[in-house]
């Protein structure tokens, strides 16, 4: 049965509401939305509050099903004003949107599924088309680059701290022993990895000088570790912005890093070749 000129003009209009950022329609949506996410999700969380459910549990779960139902209808409409509703059920978002609904169903023959609701979060990443950060995905795709380039040091810089965890941990159990707390390798390496993050839980602790004064070592250790990737993945940051800005430098003035679309040194104005 062919969709007559009226339906498609008030499909067209919802897709324009629901997917667009840029009328004050559509705008107003996604803020909508968005409060409703964050109300839910809210909801969500205060029900873990054993004291406060056991006193308005029966309302958290009215909202519940009110959010849910809101969201349901919601994902119906995206399917059915986008032009191929399997591709967008098939889409990141569209799964998302599917999963923030399931739960509640599924917690009627599941008891506590509606805890998997936190996975409406996701959905807050619809902050972005409003705030037009889009922008800033080059940026994003900068700092994977150099996040992927960085990956092999990275690999092998953990591979010699686990080494050296796995080292310490059993140098104290042999020091400390069962008597201290450390009662197994494991248990001693679990040590050296608080203490060589600087978290330092407090539950297991050296007795005895040696072990100390290893622990002491292990802690000053524990402050290097932290520049170590961070200095890697800067540096590969750094040559990665000068990859995408082309390395282009000014004859004149020798100023490096121009952008690949710059026309004219921005220090001293003088025309930079051609790339």
């Amino acid at each position: 049965m062919p969709v007559n000129d009226k339906t498609l003009n008030v499909r067209a209009r919802t897709n324009e509401i629901i997917f667009g950022h840029d009328t004050p329609a559509g705008k107003a949506f996604d803020i909508a939305l968005i409060w409703l996410i964050i109300l839910s999700v809210g909801v969500v969380m205060v029900e873990s509050v054993e004291s406060i459910r056991l006193q308005y549990g029966t309302l958290l779960r009215q909202l519940e099903w009110g959010f849910t139902i809101a969201f349901t209808i919601e994902y119906a409409v995206r399917l059915w004003c986008v032009d191929r509703p399997t591709r967008y059920a098939r889409s990141f978002f569209g799964i998302v949107d599917l999963l923030a609904v399931l739960p509640t169903y599924l917690s009627v023959l599941l008891p506590g599924g509606q805890a998997l609701l936190t996975v409406r979060l996701l959905r807050l990443l619809r902050v972005f088309r409003i705030l037009k950060l889009a922008h800033h995905v080059s940026e994003a795709m900068i700092l994977m680059r150099a996040l992927r380039a960085s990956r092999d040091k990275i690999t092998v810089f953990l591979a010699t701290v686990l080494t050296a965890v796995v080292i310490v941990g059993s140098m104290m159990y042999l020091i400390e022993g069962a008597t201290n707390g450390f009662t197994s390798i494991p248990k001693s390496v679990y040590w050296a990895i608080v203490t060589l993050t600087t978290v330092g839980y407090g539950n297991i602790v050296p007795q005895t000088a040696v072990g100390q004064a290893l622990a002491a070592v292990i802690m000053i250790m524990g402050y290097s570790i932290i520049a170590v990737p961070t200095g890697i993945v800067t540096v590969e940051l750094t040559q990665e912005v000068r990859r995408m800005r082309g390395g282009r430098t000014c004859g004149g003035c020798g100023a490096e890093g121009h952008e690949t679309d710059a026309s004219y040194c921005r220090r001293c104005g003088e025309p930079l070749d051609e790339p």
